[in-house]
């Protein structure tokens, strides 16, 4: 083994300021050892045995959770890991697996008073190391919560851009395609001969019919039967391509009478050039408004996630209204609602003053207790999701309730540990109700949960700051 001397833990960056003497108590009070490959430094859920330096070698650590395994890191020469001065933790929360042959050093856990009463500047390096360690643990955590909700949104929002995306390739197509058509019936109308007045008598007739606003909702029977009617009124007028025309024209609100009305105007002789006509310019606009409809959509599925992310916004808080967050998310979240066929129920009290948050990370959090009410009602293939807002005295809260099967109570207490998860594999980090808290907390607000099988509530309150 190699020989541990004080001018070697003095050159670990961390011990560079450890006076030479106490880093020599230090090697004196600590157990030195080596471990073999698939050896194990530590141990889920074991107790802690101490401070651990990695002198040579490799470990690898991981999470085990409901047999699966997450990754955390690799620890190398000069590593220092295990229990710290004032932890609190002194039961292991990971697993370290040896890669290669390591050699440990080992300063034991029932020594660590006597290191806190004796050596102020070792204990204060390993307090910076602890410290050093619950950021980067916790930048980690966030990262990683981030990518996974990346990761949960992204299928959905493939999947909702996609639609309108191919509407609009669809639409543009058969726009083209029907446009290229156009030219022939253009010819037949502009031969015709029409006085001015009765040109003018059917431009006002197609208007009104164009501007009615109410127009009944039929089932498919009344449609068919609609279509089938109108189609026979216009093979008595002479119009040519009827059934195609009845479609397009019972679409619109057209009746039999308004054709009657049609025929005192147009000649006979003109009647099927001049609907067919009239068709053309229908369809076209038909597909021009379904290509606007699908544009639209995805303009306002940008909009949402841009909101989402706060992506144009400084890192400060600003004054919001709770809503907005709310249903960017659902609107994020809307694929899975449909999918999961679930009632989404909305009561929001819309007079409710606007807060000041770091809204990205509030939507982290609308993000994570949403999915989480989804995938809990996956097994029933439908719910009833409730999201409703209220004001009480000088805070503002929010109850997110699913009636899925609810927390089981002997984890119940568990939900806000970190990496705990019921989730399978690949569908949570056990980090999303951990950031939940935290933000939260963050945001000087409070966070409940109530749960039995058909009705678990979420409910946040946030303080209202109206200066």
């Amino acid at each position: 083994m190699q020989a541990v001397t004080k001018e070697w833990l003095q050159s670990i960056e961390s011990l560079h300021e450890v006076p030479l003497n106490q880093l020599q108590w230090w090697i004196d009070n600590s157990s030195h050892y080596e471990l073999q490959e698939e050896d194990y430094l530590v141990k889920q859920g074991e107790n802690t045995t101490g401070t651990h330096v990695i002198i040579s070698g490799r470990v690898q650590f991981y999470i085990s959770q409901k047999n699966s395994i997450q990754n955390v890191g690799v620890l190398e020469a000069k590593d220092i890991t295990g229990y710290l001065p004032f932890s609190r933790g002194i039961v292991n929360s990971i697993n370290g697996k040896v890669l290669t042959t390591t050699q440990v050093m080992t300063f034991p856990f029932e020594k660590m008073n006597a290191l806190i009463h004796s050596h102020f500047e070792l204990t204060q390096a390993l307090v910076h190391i602890m410290s050093t360690r619950v950021r980067e643990s916790t930048i980690l955590q966030q990262q990683n919560e981030k990518m996974m909700a990346l990761g949960k949104l992204s299928a959905g929002l493939a999947h909702e851009l996609n639609n309108p995306a191919a509407a609009i390739v669809r639409g543009s197509a058969s726009l083209l395609k029907h446009l290229k058509l156009q030219p022939e019936t253009f010819k037949t109308v502009t031969t015709m001969k029409m006085s001015v007045e009765h040109i003018d008598k059917a431009n006002n007739k197609l208007f009104e019919v164009l501007a009615r606003k109410e127009k009944p909702v039929l089932t498919i029977m009344q449609r068919r039967t609609l279509e089938d009617d109108f189609a026979d009124c216009l093979e008595q007028l002479g119009v040519a391509n009827s059934q195609e025309l009845s479609e397009n024209f019972v679409e619109y609100g057209f009746t039999c009478d308004d054709m009657d009305d049609f025929s005192e105007f147009i000649p006979a002789e003109y009647m099927s050039p001049v609907f067919n006509w009239i068709n053309n310019n229908l369809v076209t606009e038909r597909m021009v408004n379904d290509i606007q409809d699908a544009s639209k959509r995805i303009e306002k599925l940008v909009g949402a996630i841009k909101n989402f992310t706060h992506m144009d916004r400084g890192y400060d808080k600003e004054f919001t209204d709770i809503h907005s967050g709310i249903q960017n998310t659902i609107t994020m979240l809307a694929h899975k609602i449909t999918k999961g066929n679930v009632d989404l129920v909305e009561e929001y009290d819309t007079s409710l003053p606007k807060i000041k948050v770091f809204v990205g990370e509030l939507n982290q959090v609308w993000t994570n207790i949403l999915d989480n009410a989804l995938d809990a009602m996956e097994s029933n293939n439908k719910g009833r999701l409730a999201i409703k807002t209220r004001r009480d005295r000088d805070h503002i809260e929010v109850s997110i309730t699913d009636d899925g099967p609810g927390i089981p109570e002997d984890i119940k207490n568990r939900i806000f540990e970190p990496f705990f998860t019921t989730k399978e594999l690949g569908k949570g980090t056990g980090l999303g109700l951990d950031v939940v808290s935290r933000i939260v907390k963050q945001h000087n607000g409070s966070l409940k949960v109530s749960s039995e099988p058909g009705c678990t509530s979420f409910v946040l309150c946030f303080p209202i700051n109206e200066s």
